[in-house]
This record gives C-alpha cells, sequence and structure tokens, in this order.
C-alpha cells in the first residue's frame, strides 16, 4: 500500500501563545487573508512553501515547528 501524507499544523497554538495575536494580526503581517489563516488552522488549505517559511519567521521559530507530515497508510 502506498502510504498517505498529510501535513499536520499547530498554527492556531503558536498563534495564542504570541498573546492577543488575532487571525486578522497574524494575517496581516503575513500578507494574506483571514480566511487564509482560518483554513490553515482547521487543516482544510495547506500553504505554500513561502508562506510556511513566512509564518515561521514571524513566530521567530523553525518552520517543523509549525508544520510537519503525518504518514500513515491508506485504507485502501
Amino acid at each position: 500500500m502506498k502510504p498517505r501524507t498529510e501535513i499536520r499544523n499547530h498554527l492556531k497554538r503558536h498563534r495564542l501563545l504570541a498573546g492577543e495575536m488575532t487571525q486578522q494580526d497574524l494575517a496581516d503581517r503575513a500578507g494574506v487573508t483571514r480566511q487564509t489563516i482560518l483554513s490553515i488552522e482547521k487543516g482544510r488549505y495547506n500553504p505554500t512553501i513561502g508562506l510556511a517559511l513566512r509564518l515561521a519567521v514571524i513566530f521567530g521559530i523553525p518552520v517543523e515547528e509549525i508544520f510537519m507530515l503525518d504518514e500513515g497508510e491508506n485504507d485502501g
């Protein structure tokens, strides 16, 4: 079976740990819409590499602390 690969993220956790940062605050700093941040936090959208790196720079942490691969086996 071919493994399926999903991207998990801890964006919301890091945003909340940053204090009073709202989705709109983060979106403004990253140059995207609030809906983009919401979609990433909900796991409905995987950001481009460029956006993932910008988010990591905003928080001052490695990108791997926000985004990680979740590999498992497909069910069929």
